[in-house]
């Protein structure tokens, strides 16, 4: 059984629709990303699930029990937020038992489950400082350990790491995907960063203008996406536009690809590692002319930009040594296999 559910939960700001009617299952142990661009509403939709804003329409259910009404007080959720908001005037086990203390929770009780939150989170050692001594990833694990401490059923997180310089952001995702596995608890977390969301979560859910695009594990969504959006906002993806009729698809590049399904404008996505610079005599079931427009030697990977001889972008990622080494201006066959390529609505 879902432990979060969302039934037609959608949010309207007088005539501007925030968030489209949406569906969504959380299960125990789930870490769901809510990944996409600004302004997409997932923000909105994680307050929606944590209290902070009423849904306009639609129910929200937690471990069965409908909390639509309840405030953030009366919920089993708690959030960490992208500021931390840290008490100042108190030292870090102040901060992470201070909930524990509106509870009105007794000193012993306080005292253990504030110890055991900082040795989760590692910072035992700096229980007495103030916050303004700690590092920016000390201050975020502090912010966590403040909602751990409180053992919500689900542990919201609104781009927790957004804050940090790029090598404390791996340093932190690994300390949450260790968190999450020893307490086994839910969390759902918000970004618009897709490497974050891939590193982090066992199932994703894309977000684009106030709707959900796609919810899947990480795998799912880059191999199998549904959508134009989907293909190009994870990873990188090759698009060629094309029309159906017929039960074949032709596409503005030149092939043919045998498809089932309504008559209309499709695209066919092929991720860059699955499109090739194919060799003298070399050969593939769709073939495509370009020229080489670029060439970035990245160490572990050499990365090709192309143009298409109908003026499609296209970009091939291999590895450095494996084949020939082309150059600015070649003239170049491009191709891939069936199985290869993913048709999306246009």
């Amino acid at each position: 059984m879902p432990l979060l559910r969302l039934r037609g939960v959608s949010k309207q700001y007088g005539t501007v629709q925030a968030l489209a009617p949406l569906d969504l299952d959380i299960y125990p142990r789930d870490f769901v990303a809510m990944l996409g661009p600004s302004g997409c509403g997932k923000t909105t939709l994680l307050r929606m699930i944590g209290g902070f804003i009423p849904p306009s329409s639609g129910s929200i259910e937690i471990a069965g029990t409908d909390v639509t009404p309840l405030g953030p007080e009366r919920r089993p959720t708690n959030m960490v937020f992208q500021g931390y908001g840290l008490f100042p005037h108190m030292n870090v086990e102040q901060n992470v038992g201070y909930g524990l203390r509106i509870q009105k929770r007794p000193r012993e009780e306080i005292a253990e489950r504030v110890a055991d939150a900082l040795r989760l989170v590692q910072l035992m050692e700096l229980a007495k400082r103030t916050t303004e001594q700690l590092s920016g990833g000390q201050q975020q694990r502090v912010a966590l350990a403040r909602a751990l401490v409180m053992r919500p059923k689900v542990l919201l997180l609104d781009e927790p790491l957004a804050a940090l310089d790029l090598k404390l952001r791996h340093a932190m995702q690994d300390e949450l995907r260790r968190i999450h596995h020893e307490i086994g608890g839910t969390f759902v977390f918000v970004t618009h960063d897709q490497g974050e969301a891939l590193a982090l979560a066992n199932r994703i859910a894309v977000m684009h203008n106030g709707r959900l695009e796609q919810v899947g594990t990480a795998e799912d969504i880059y191999v199998l996406p549904q959508t134009r959006f989907v293909a190009t906002f994870i990873g990188e993806a090759n698009v060629f536009d094309g029309t159906r009729a017929s039960g074949t698809v032709t596409l503005q590049a030149g092939p043919r690809l045998a498809s089932t399904g309504p008559d209309g404008a499709v695209a066919a996505i092929v991720r860059p590692e699955d499109l090739g610079i194919l060799e003298e005599g070399e050969t593939r079931d769709h073939i495509v002319e370009a020229v080489i427009e670029d060439a970035i030697f990245l160490g572990s990977q050499l990365r090709y930009r192309l143009r298409g001889l109908n003026g499609e972008s296209l970009l091939i990622h291999t590895r450095p040594g494996k084949g020939k080494t082309h150059s600015i201006d070649d003239k170049v066959r491009t191709g891939w296999c069936n199985g290869d390529h993913r048709l999306v609505s246009a």
